[in-house]
């Protein structure tokens, strides 16, 4: 297109003489003045183009011109419409977009007319611009343009005009869609969506697509319900048209009627109408009401699960109270939380997510004031104590092994009226179980099973695994098999725990039931359970059947280790069978067994209790030779030989270590030390180990007893070992 033609030479000409006149005033008057501030980014002061008239006879209603400019619109009736405030600013919006290009065009075209020259052509061409948006507005001038040329304009000069305008239209649409995206994007829910994304993972550019995604989803909603919305008024306003049309067509109707009832005696015509309408109109979705009360009920149901779904964001700590929070996270175990808490409660009136936000960050930064504040946070109504948070910290509790301040909250929880539920008197099963306190999680056990809750497997495995540290394995297998009885497989731990139980108890018929039923259920003889059924026998004093099931394990597959042998050699010290027992061990290291610890220990207490010293501290000397500390059993027997042997000095060295580690004893290892120092004649110090023993709460044997009194009464005088108690 050559827009050296959109004016001729005698116009141009005119346009460059003009001298204080002004043509078509009529644009000053619809054209309120603009005051623009002009975008850096598209407009330099260095622009002599920057002001479209510079001639002080023309008056000035637009100072500059900016594709992308900020209006502030100065109307001359101070009380007009706000509607017409919004048309007037989208008119000063349009043409100084429109000017902004136009200038462009024409000095493109015709580059030797100066700023003034331009300046005419522009002033035309907006005020025939504004006079056409005069007749119909911006659209129907467009849609004019489209179709009829202008009169006064070539046709190049009115299509150019055309193009531009919508060019101008579009790019106002533009900045306004922009514009409402801006605050679409910090909307609530699309910054909630936006951070619940970054909390699952989602990063970098696509959580950015997928935030602008949800904002335009959100944008276009908007858009829909006021589209809807102005339906529904186009539909009132034509609506209450109709109404008034009616009512005037009735009046003159009932005029009429009037008169021809006096003229002609006619009757009256019959006025036929919808009936009214009572009640409420009923909605029904396949066939529900919706109009019926549970749905209310449903919706409340539904914004109380949306609150636990979507919890409250803490409230902002800032200034004294942020110090405040920073000095009870640096508190220190053994300081009083109490004050600093007041102080933080006054200052924050906290509801349940601020408490909530504070204990996490204790429990991470400190973990003994965690278990003091979340006490204390009990006790306050703000947090809204509810049955689960006493459960949660009775379980922390539990995890510590405080057993002591788990019952302690237990028996606060109790105070305030709420009763334990079936999730707590779990977790005190658990608890009861790994402590070893077996009537306490029997009691918590029993009372799950009266309110009619079925165990589950780990409820199981944790009342049979008290069963099996209490040292009663029948009660844990009656477990075991109401587990099998309800389809619950036990797990390969639970079999071994039991059958370890019943090895070191000699209950063989026990141990052989657990095997049988470990192979039923899919668990092959493992090295383990084959030593522990070898363990079983030699307690029982059955070393044939001991031996037997040892060759079978070889047998298989399995290569007995230096424990399973000790058990072959303890089974054959229950008998006396030394020469077996030697026949043994050259088998084994014919086949290059190399015996341990475990072994070398048997051996010990087997010739010690033969009284064979050198022999026994023969083997004493190989266990050092494996740089391994001596079991405790080695200390007992060692204990036993040398008081035996009235050996006291070295009966006093393995006397002191067994009062080391006198809460490793058993009711047993102290029976056989005691009687050892009797039949030693260290009667003395038999009774002070008989005080140790009754201090740990095992009661003497009536045998034991009896030696302690015929050791008294003889009043034999036997020397006593100076040792110093470790206690």
């Amino acid at each position: 297109m050559n827009l050296k033609h959109l004016f001729s030479r005698p116009t141009i000409n005119s346009i460059s003489r003009l001298n204080g006149r002004r043509p078509y005033p009529y644009i000053y008057r619809n054209i309120p003045t603009v005051s623009t501030t002009v975008s850096p980014c598209v407009h330099s002061p260095s622009n002599p183009d920057s002001a479209l008239f510079q001639n002080s006879q023309y008056a000035k209603p637009i100072i500059s011109f900016s594709r992308y400019i900020h209006f502030n619109t100065k109307l001359n009736d101070s009380g007009s419409d706000p509607e017409e405030s919004e048309e007037d600013g989208a008119m000063n919006e349009f043409l100084s977009r429109f000017v902004w290009i136009m200038r462009r065009k024409l000095s493109e075209v015709y580059l030797d007319c100066d700023k003034k020259t331009i300046d005419g052509m522009l002033l035309i061409i907006v005020g025939k611009v504004v006079s056409e948006m005069e007749k119909g507005g911006l659209e129907q001038m467009l849609g004019a343009a489209a179709t009829t040329p202008s009169q006064d304009f070539s046709e190049d000069l009115w299509k150019t005009v055309w193009e531009v305008s919508i060019e101008v239209l579009d790019d106002m649409q533009k900045a306004k869609k922009r514009e409402k995206m801006k605050g679409f994007l910090q909307s609530e829910q699309v910054k909630e969506m936006y951070r619940f994304a970054g909390e699952v993972g989602i990063r970098g550019e696509m959580l950015r697509e997928l935030r602008f995604k949800w904002a335009r989803e959100k944008m276009e909603e908007s858009e829909f319900y006021q589209s809807l919305e102005h339906l529904r008024e186009e539909e009132a306003r034509i609506q209450k048209e109709e109404d008034e049309t009616g009512h005037k067509k009735s009046e003159t109707m009932g005029e009429e009627a009037v008169g021809n009832d006096l003229v002609i005696g006619e009757e009256k015509p019959k006025v036929v109408s919808l009936p009214k309408r009572s009640g409420k109109i009923r909605y029904k979705i396949y066939g529900l009401d919706l109009f019926d009360p549970k749905w209310a009920e449903v919706a409340d149901k539904i914004h109380e699960t949306e609150e636990v779904i979507w919890p409250q964001e803490p409230k902002p700590i800032s200034g004294k109270c942020k110090l405040v929070t920073e000095r009870i996270l640096s508190l220190k175990e053994e300081d009083n939380p109490s004050p600093l808490l007041a102080e933080w409660i006054e200052l924050l009136q906290p509801n349940r997510i601020d408490w909530i936000t504070l204990i996490d960050r204790l429990k991470e930064k400190n973990s003994r004031l965690y278990f003091k504040v979340a006490e204390l946070v009990l006790e306050e109504e703000s947090f809204q104590t509810n049955i689960r948070d006493y459960s949660k910290l009775i379980e922390a509790h539990a995890k510590e092994n405080c057993l002591e301040d788990a019952e302690r909250i237990l028996k606060k929880m109790k105070e305030k009226g709420i009763l334990p539920d079936i999730l707590t008197f779990t977790l005190l099963v658990h608890m009861y179980s790994k402590v070893g306190n077996l009537e306490r999680a029997k009691e918590s056990f029993e009372y799950l099973r009266t309110q009619g809750f079925q165990p589950d497997v780990r409820l199981y495995n944790a009342m049979i695994i008290a069963y099996v540290n209490a040292g009663q394995p029948k009660p844990g297998e009656s477990l075991m098999r109401e587990m099998e009885a309800r389809d619950m497989k036990p797990t390969e731990e639970i079999y071994m725990a039991l059958l370890r139980s019943f090895a070191q108890r000699g209950d063989v018929a026990g141990a052989q039931r657990i095997a049988t039923t470990m192979q039923f259920a899919g668990f092959q003889p493992s090295l383990e359970s084959c030593t522990l059924l070898v363990e079983a026998f030699g307690q029982a004093g059955d070393p044939d059947q001991a031996r037997s099931n040892f060759d079978y394990m070889i047998k298989v597959g399995h290569r007995p280790d230096d424990r399973c042998v000790a058990c072959m050699i303890a089974a054959y010290e229950k008998k006396n069978l030394l020469d077996k027992a030697l026949n043994l061990l050259l088998e084994m290291e014919k086949d290059g067994f190399e015996p341990g610890v475990a072994t070398y220990g048997i051996l010990v207490d087997w010739l010690g209790k033969l009284q064979l010293i050198d022999e026994a501290e023969h083997f004493l000397g190989k266990i050092a030779e494996e740089r391994e500390f001596p079991p405790l059993n080695v200390h007992i027997s060692l204990c036993d030989m040398y008081s035996r042997a009235r050996a006291e000095k070295k009966a006093l060295q393995a006397l002191g270590v067994l009062e080391a580690k006198k809460e490793e004893l058993g009711a047993e290892e102290f029976e056989r030390v005691i009687s050892g120092l009797i039949a030693g004649g260290f009667v003395q110090d038999a009774k002070r180990i008989h005080g140790l023993m009754e201090a740990r709460g095992f009661a003497a044997s009536e045998p034991l007893k009896v030696a302690l009194m015929a050791s008294q009464a003889v009043g034999r005088k036997r020397p006593t070992m100076r040792l110093s108690l470790i206690h």
